[in-house]
């Protein structure tokens, strides 16, 4: 990682710690980090995690892919490089929230594995959970909730990954569903079932 561009900067340590946090969110603070090809569900199944977790009292977060890229990454495309520094800032933003104690999650393709374990390398061991949601492209293409893979097979979208750009699956995620095989509530359930198995929640 660069050293920042800025000079005469300090780190101020909070008083309040993590543990501290934690201990009142009755939650550890972790990185839910969904990543899967367009049109395999990621959205849809953090969305009803995230229902299933604010249920239980837990705190909870989620970053959308589409959504940050209104603000934070407005000024990133598709490209190979706006890709990286896109999960970068992600990853960033989301080791803040681990730090508050909340369960953030994050539904971003992210298709390289290289930034999938930068992102992992920023935070502690336990600290990112990666959930490959599985899903044949054939299956994502018949989707097509955006329209994306039939602009893409014209030509109107460069770069799109499954069709003109890779994909690279993760080698060792802590969960994965089959959201072709598997409805969206028990893919959420899978989640949570993990969640409490190995006491985040």
């Amino acid at each position: 990682m660069d050293d920042p561009k800025s000079t005469n900067i300090t780190w101020h340590q909070a008083t309040v710690t993590r543990a501290e946090r934690e201990a009142r969110n009755a939650n550890r603070g972790v990185i839910l980090w969904y990543t899967g090809l367009s049109g395999s569900g990621k959205s849809t199944i953090a969305i009803e995690v995230e229902k299933r977790l604010f249920k239980l009292g837990r705190h909870t977060y989620l970053l959308d892919g589409d959504n940050v890229r209104f603000g934070l990454n407005k000024n990133l495309g598709f490209s190979p490089d706006d890709r990286t520094e896109n999960i970068r800032r992600i990853g960033e933003v989301a080791k803040l929230f681990v730090d508050a104690g909340i369960m953030v999650a994050t539904a971003f393709i992210s298709p390289y594995r290289a930034d999938r374990d930068q992102v992992r390398a920023l935070v502690g061991a336990g600290d990112m959970l990666e959930i490959f949601i599985k899903c044949d492209v054939s299956v994502c293409e018949q989707r097509d909730p955006k329209g994306l893979y039939k602009k893409a097979r014209a030509g109107e979208i460069p770069e799109f990954t499954g069709i003109s750009a890779p994909y690279e699956e993760p080698r060792n995620p802590e969960i994965v569903v089959d959201s072709g095989l598997l409805s969206v509530d028990e893919c959420a359930q899978t989640v949570v079932d993990y969640l409490s198995a190995h006491k985040y929640i």
